[in-house]
């Protein structure tokens, strides 16, 4: 009984709310924090609603901690093609027991 409960509390701990452009909230689980040339990057899998199709792409997102006075971490979008190809590489080998990666092409 203990082993359901946690496993229930640890899905619930993965589930991250973020704010998108338009100010919508929008549900992410949160699969894994990688450090990548001294930077954090989230690697975020959008919650689907119903009747959403899974297209199975991850978001990354850096870790902004500018705002040292913030409690919150903020997360910037990472223009940079190469570092997201990086981080992306560093999550799949970690993961690849895990999940089915396929190639986008």
């Amino acid at each position: 009984m203990d082993e359901e409960n946690n496993e229930f509390d640890e899905n619930i701990s993965n589930i991250i709310v973020l704010n998108d452009e338009n100010g919508n909230e929008v549900q992410f689980e949160f699969l894994d924090l990688i450090e990548y040339e001294s930077e954090e990057y989230v690697v975020l899998l959008p919650v689907l609603e119903e009747g959403q199709e899974d297209d199975g792409e991850v978001v990354i997102l850096k870790v902004d901690d500018t705002d040292e006075n913030s409690d919150e971490e903020s997360y910037v979008s990472v223009d940079d093609e190469d570092t997201l190809t990086a981080v992306f590489e560093i999550f799949k080998e970690k993961f690849k027991e895990e999940f089915n990666f396929t190639d986008g092409e």
